[in-house]
């Protein structure tokens, strides 16, 4: 179950970094996030902070919850 939530999270992270035309190296000067770790983020391979999850909200320019959307 927490392997279906971290993927689903990444996949999110992945739309909505896609959503905006971005590399993962553009992505990074946005979020303050290695490149590498947002791609493990979005493999589901990272078991993220609460402060990680902020800087890809914070980074997105969304609220925090919006990150959770859709996501069950």
């Amino acid at each position: 179950m927490a392997r279906d939530l971290k993927r689903a999270f990444g996949q999110r992270v992945r739309e909505l970094r896609e959503g905006r035309g971005w590399s993962q190296e553009r992505a990074e000067q946005h979020i303050g996030l290695h490149w590498t770790y947002i791609g493990q983020v979005e493999r589901g391979e990272r078991n993220l902070t609460l402060l990680s999850m902020q800087k890809f909200a914070k980074g997105f320019k969304i609220d925090l919850a919006e990150l959770f959307k859709g996501l069950g």
